[in-house]
């Protein structure tokens, strides 16, 4: 996401995205990217502990790794095909990674439609969500502040 190079792995076996947990909120929200923290805030009015809780506990969510062991980020999908994703800074150690990560994640999904809002602020995002193949639409006055999101959708292929 940055064009940075990542380390490589030292096993190609190491499996880096797990089913997460509502325990594992507090070992993300506490390493959130500023502009993932400002999104949850700005985005629905919580405290990020209870949005991330909130998001868990109602979506299958995964954790993602990097190859260190770091936490590089907490991500989910409702039934209905609404994604959602927090990343730390590990993000940025391992963009090429996390990025393949993702995609694997993503494409892995069931959902013939996946959707929902970003913060027009979170570049990063934005950037990865572009990586994903998802298109984004139109933007929208959201959140109990009115701060502009961009809505964003992907089709996929059925399995």
């Amino acid at each position: 996401m940055t064009g940075k190079v990542d380390t490589p792995l030292t096993s190609t076996n190491v499996n880096l995205i797990k089913q997460a947990s509502i325990e594992d909120v507090v070992q993300v929200v506490d390493t959130l990217l500023p502009s993932d923290l400002s999104e949850i805030v700005d985005g629905t009015g919580l405290n990020p502990v209870l949005s991330m809780v909130n998001s868990v506990h109602f979506s299958n969510s995964v954790i993602f790794y990097v190859p260190d062991g770091t936490c590089a980020g907490i991500a989910g999908v409702s039934d209905d095909g609404c994604v959602w994703m927090h990343c730390t800074d590990a993000v940025k150690r391992y963009p090429i990674l996390f990025c393949k990560e993702a995609r694997k994640w993503i494409n892995s999904l069931p959902h013939r439609l996946l959707y929902n809002k970003a913060d027009i602020r979170n570049t990063l995002h934005l950037k990865l969500l572009k990586k994903l193949g998802f298109k984004f639409l139109q933007l929208v006055p959201y959140g109990p502040n009115n701060i502009y999101f961009v809505e964003f959708v992907k089709l996929c292929s059925l399995h």
